[in-house]
């Protein structure tokens, strides 16, 4: 078995360092954060994602896997660290560099260094000419959905970008320790590729959905209906609009392919101009709506950026809410998973929230609020981009 340091404690990289813990390898678990450390130590991961409290307790509790503030000598070093956006749109590159530049002091030449980050195409190379010659470097892109990290780490498809087939190889066995989908072999510009590719993708359908939305608000067609009405032809499969796109992959990978050809991205850049624009198109109807009371009260149903999560990263919901507020209105807010609400929101149960409102934003999908009883919404002005309501 080899010593793993894992960079990176979050969503993607403490899930990883406790499989590969629970597989047999001893593991080092390096983030700058001392609170996130000590909390890891104590066996809690500080997020919800099921089934990781109870692994972490399991493999510290052993021994297996222990955190530190300060990066550790190993024969496999994975590099987990956030990758956003900089104000000019293009990768921050910056937790990469800083854990390279940790590292490098602490390899002989002979160890196996894992970008798991999302990047733009070339940083796997990049990466390795910061480092000693002879170390082994490759990309191996997570697929992580939260919520669902631990089976699909296990159970998705990964694909080993090597900057040569044996670091491919050796990547691969490494993952096999816990990967039960494929293990796909290729070079590392075509794996940090493929994982921009798969986000653009579902970006651009997903502003495909969104901008026939708004098509059929302008015509007065029932956007939802017509929809369904679409996917009836057994070769279309138009995804369902929302209030925006949020997490920390969609809004951002897609800006990482523009980066790298400009002149050749004018659809992925299309698409996220749309979903973009989608959380003012929302505001704005809400606004229309309030204008219909001397003195609107708003409910906002959900502040994550997706169903049944806790995580608010790029959440257009919460854009929306923090817009409201800016604009005076008094706001009340629900989300059963979300304990943090903006300055100057009120948080209240659901069906509280909807009974003191003159207007009420669905803006998630949380499954909890389909239980609600329809008749909660009876007198009230609703904005409603998610469906909840049908």
């Amino acid at each position: 078995m080899s010593r793993v340091c894992v960079h990176g404690l979050g969503h993607v990289g403490l899930p990883t360092a406790a499989l590969l813990a629970l597989a047999g390898h001893p593991v080092t678990g390096h983030d700058i954060a001392p609170a996130l450390v000590a909390r890891v130590n104590a066996g809690a991961s500080g997020f919800a994602e099921p089934g990781l409290d109870a692994l972490l307790a399991r493999v510290i509790g052993s021994g297996a896997l222990r955190a530190t503030t300060c990066p550790a000598t190993a024969e496999v070093h994975i590099i987990a660290v956030p990758t956003p956006l900089a104000a000019d749109r293009r990768a921050d590159l910056s937790a990469v560099w800083q854990v390279a530049a940790a590292i490098a002091p602490l390899l002989r030449g002979e160890e196996l260094v894992i970008l798991e980050s999302t990047v733009p195409v070339g940083t796997t190379e990049a990466l390795a000419a910061r480092l000693p010659p002879g170390v082994a470097v490759a990309h191996v892109p997570e697929r992580v959905l939260p919520g669902r990290a631990l089976q699909e780490l296990v159970h998705n498809d990964r694909v080993v970008g090597g900057l040569d087939q044996a670091a491919a190889s050796r990547a691969a066995t490494l993952y096999r320790a816990f990967v039960r989908g494929a293990l796909v072999e290729t070079d590392a510009r075509t794996a940090e590729l493929v994982k921009l590719a798969e986000n653009a993708y579902r970006d651009v359908n997903i502003a495909f959905a969104n901008e026939l939305a708004a098509i059929c608000e302008r015509v007065g067609v029932e956007a939802r209906h017509a929809i369904a009405l679409a996917n009836r032809h057994p070769r279309v499969n138009i995804l369902s609009p929302g209030t925006g796109v949020g997490g920390h992959c969609i809004p951002v990978d897609p800006w990482f392919l523009a980066q790298a050809a400009p002149e050749d991205s004018v659809l992925i850049r299309a698409a996220r101009s749309v979903n973009d624009a989608v959380p003012q198109r929302v505001l704005a109807q809400i606004r229309a709506a309030c204008a219909r009371f001397p003195a609107p009260r708003v409910a906002c149903l959900g502040l994550a950026y997706k169903p049944d999560v806790e995580d608010v990263r790029e959440s257009p919901a919460m854009a929306v809410a923090q817009a409201l507020l800016a604009d005076g209105l008094p706001v009340v807010v629900s989300d059963p998973f979300v304990s943090e609400v903006p300055q100057g929101a009120v948080r209240r149960e659901a069906a509280e929230a909807i009974a003191g409102a003159d207007v009420v934003a669905v803006l998630v999908p949380h499954t909890v609020f389909r239980a609600l009883d329809s008749r909660l919404f009876a007198g009230k002005a609703v904005v409603d981009p998610v469906g909840l309501l049908g």
